[in-house]
């Protein structure tokens, strides 16, 4: 099969509505959360200590032998867990918008957790489930195609929400938002329930078996490096765009102009990037495709520094929204394809027999940063300024490039290269 015609199969259109339903939740806490509570009037502070909300996606893999070994009534293992949490997520997105930040910011602290927590709870079974359906000769197209859906879904509450947020109230915005997982459940209604899954036993084959296996692989010390690159090969970047929408506000743009140039300077540099990227690396292989991507991704950091460098626009002409969309568009392409080689490497490193559970526990793993170091982002803010932020997260992006020449050399040539 050509490298074309792999982008054109069933399996590639179950990773796009994979991509958007995993996504959509992510950015809405990421993105409209922030905006929101910063056009209320709450400090950069606290905005930046809702990065502990996200918890739920580092401890993923505490709860993903559940999802490994019990399967719901309806609809098999993977759809059953994959439809309960997009309905439930549904919900609560719906319902978080008609809190008040200045009045009821404990009820916002609350679903917030729980939205974090049935969205990763979503992506044990979608990741599981896209793991299953791919064969290894698929993996770099599928989860750059994945990953791309992820993105784009990143549009609704990043751009979309922030344009109806000038014309509608709040909690409108967010029930709008939340219809946006209708897709994702009509997907889990449509496709197959995979027949290559392997069920654990026992509840105690679920849990250990997956991490002994993943140790005995290439023993303590290999496993170790490949956690250690796990955490740090998006350090950098998921640091620098935690407040990105707050940074955007800062400069002096206002939410209209962030949402129509997220989605003009955004979209086609996060389509056109993603979609050669994942073909490219049909070509390439991972390991290559690590590197290169990783080089463009560190890039995306210093074009955020260089907007900083610029300062607050006292008001905003063309060469302003010129220089807003060139920082954004490096990001959605440098970031997206950056991301899409880091999700097929994880994707690779899965044991066909413990997918959901070691697939939790690596991207756990990655978003360690996002989560926990992410929530001293807006101190780091206040206290050194913009500019020497985001030098700091192109210097914390460093160390992860390094562990490529341990854990994915450039001169290995692996089975999916053509």
């Amino acid at each position: 099969m050509t490298v074309i015609r792999q982008l054109f199969t069933r399996n590639m259109l179950i990773c796009i509505f994979t991509g958007f339903a995993s996504g959509l939740p992510l950015y809405l806490l990421l993105n409209l959360l922030p905006a929101w509570l910063r056009s209320e009037g709450v400090n950069l502070a606290t905005i930046g200590l809702f990065a502990l909300i996200q918890f739920p996606y580092t401890w993923k893999f505490l709860w993903s032998p559940l999802l490994d070994r019990y399967a719901l009534p309806l609809l098999g293992r993977r759809r059953g867990w994959m439809l309960l949490t997009q309905g439930l997520l549904l919900f609560v997105i719906a319902t978080l918008g008609g809190f008040s930040p200045q009045s009821e910011l404990t009820m916002i602290i609350v679903f917030s957790t729980l939205l974090a927590f049935l969205s990763a709870t979503q992506d044990i079974a979608l990741d599981a489930y896209r793991r299953e359906i791919l064969s290894d000769l698929e993996l770099g197209l599928g989860n750059s195609v994945h990953i791309n859906a992820y993105r784009l879904a990143g549009l609704v509450p990043g751009s979309l929400a922030l344009i109806l947020s000038d014309h509608l109230p709040w909690h409108t915005v967010f029930i709008i938002t939340a219809l946006f997982m209708l897709p994702g459940m009509v997907m889990t209604l449509l496709v197959r329930e995979p027949t290559i899954a392997v069920r654990p036993k026992s509840l105690r084959e679920a849990v250990v078996e997956p991490f002994r296996e993943f140790i005995h692989r290439d023993g303590w010390r290999g496993a170790l490096t490949v956690l250690a690159f796990i955490f740090l090969y998006k350090l950098g970047d998921s640091m620098c765009t935690a407040l990105a929408t707050p940074f955007y506000l800062d400069m002096g743009y206002s939410k209209t102009e962030i949402g129509l140039i997220a989605k003009n300077a955004g979209l086609w540099p996060a389509v056109i990037g993603g979609l050669l990227g994942g073909l490219w690396m049909v070509k390439i292989g991972i390991n290559r495709a690590l590197w290169l991507f990783g080089f463009v991704q560190l890039g995306s950091i210093f074009g955020f520094a260089w907007l900083a460098s610029l300062g607050t626009q006292e008001s905003v002409g063309a060469v302003e929204l010129t220089s807003l969309a060139i920082v954004i568009g490096l990001e959605a392409f440098g970031v997206g394809v950056g991301t899409a080689a880091f999700v097929a490497y994880i994707a690779r490193a899965t044991h066909p027999a413990y997918t959901a559970t070691q697939f939790a526990l690596f991207t756990s793993l990655a978003a360690v940063p996002r989560t926990f170091l992410n929530a001293g982002a807006g101190w780091l803010v206040e206290t050194f300024g913009w500019t020497e932020f985001f030098l700091l997260c192109a210097i914390l992006a460093v160390p992860g490039m390094l562990l490529l020449f341990k854990v994915a050399p450039w001169q290995h040539r692996e089975p999916c290269e053509t």
